[in-house]
């Protein structure tokens, strides 16, 4: 055979013509096996990458939370071995430990009112701050500057000096023949000065809000105007609704947080939890069980509880959500 006919004898089929693949092992009966599939080499790399965080993440992270969890079975005092006593940490806490319900109960009062009150005045705030006016974008960074001094040591305390014995505010208050105390030194007050301070730090909400009113089309506002909704209707037909999104995600972040509070507590009353116990935050008497009195593995069985609080929470509240959070891309609750 020529080198001509031999290149068309070993030319190949067609592609209409050729046999499916596999076709024949099959009729000799020999099994196919599928195609390997080729693996990624930038999943690889990205895994790589990765090793550092999981690390971080192992070491840091789920290995304390594993530890904490054993020591809150054991009495732990730091200067002897954990000793297992089972149950009995978290039956202390219900049974003998009047301490403990006094901190859970400020800790509650605390959550429910400044939460709403944060929201509520960085909303408020977001609602004034969203019209385009000359000076809008400097009004913006002062109502953040708050947000970002955060819980410091240094705001908790100029608030301390602020509503202490003969304070600023007691001062501003005599102008007008309001004749106060020692805000911080009296158990029906110590508290609300706390929430006061919370919600002045509403900057990082009302950012949020800034952004989440500037997807809300205005035709919507204009449609409701032509049918003669006042500003009050339009914000709770339009604004609120379309806003709900935007309202439960900070609601959950601010939760989570204000359950968390310690530092202004800790500056404010000095460490205690004073007066009476009026700033015993729940955080405030973790500390103090753990790092004061040495209590360990109490401490670790009171840091369980709270996690199962705040989980707990956090779940009612995406349950409710259902209920009133509007997603107005699909058109779903």
């Amino acid at each position: 055979m020529s080198t001509r006919g031999w290149v068309l004898a070993r030319r190949p089929l067609p592609l209409a013509e050729r046999p499916a693949p596999g076709a024949a092992r099959a009729r000799v009966g020999i099994p196919t096996r599928a195609p390997r599939r080729r693996r990624n080499t930038s999943d690889r790399a990205g895994y790589v990458f990765l090793i550092p965080w999981f690390a971080g993440l192992a070491l840091f992270t789920l290995g304390p939370m594993l530890f904490s969890l054993y020591l809150s079975f054991t009495n732990y005092t730091l200067l002897q071995a954990p000793h297992w006593v089972g149950l009995a940490n978290f039956r202390r806490m219900f049974s003998s430990d009047p301490r403990y319900l006094d901190s859970v109960i400020v800790t509650v009062k605390y959550v429910a009112v400044s939460v709403p009150a944060k929201l509520v005045i960085a909303l408020l705030i977001a609602v004034l701050l969203n019209r385009q006016r000359r000076g809008t974008g400097l009004y913006r960074s002062v109502f953040y500057v708050p947000s970002l001094l955060g819980a410091s040591v240094s705001v908790a305390l100029v608030w301390r000096s602020l509503f202490g014995p003969a304070g600023a505010a007691d001062k501003v208050l005599s102008l007008a023949g309001i004749h106060g105390t020692a805000w911080i030194d009296d158990p029906r007050w110590a508290l609300w000065t706390l929430v006061v301070l919370a919600a002045w730090q509403f900057g990082a909400p009302m950012v949020i809000f800034l952004a989440g009113l500037k997807q809300i089309p205005g035709d919507l506002y204009d449609a409701a105007a032509v049918d003669g909704a006042n500003r009050w209707r339009r914000f709770w037909r339009i604004t609120v609704p379309m806003l709900s999104p935007v309202i439960f995600f900070n609601l959950v972040l601010e939760l989570v947080g204000a359950f968390q509070a310690f530092t202004p507590a800790y500056i404010i009353s000095g460490g205690t939890g004073g007066p009476a116990d009026s700033t015993l935050f729940y955080t405030l008497y973790l500390y103090e069980k753990g790092f004061s009195d040495f209590q360990f593995g109490y401490a670790s069985a009171m840091a369980w509880i709270m996690l199962a609080a705040v989980g707990l929470c956090t779940a009612l509240l995406f349950r409710l959500a259902r209920v009133w959070v509007f997603y107005a891309d699909t058109g779903d609750r």
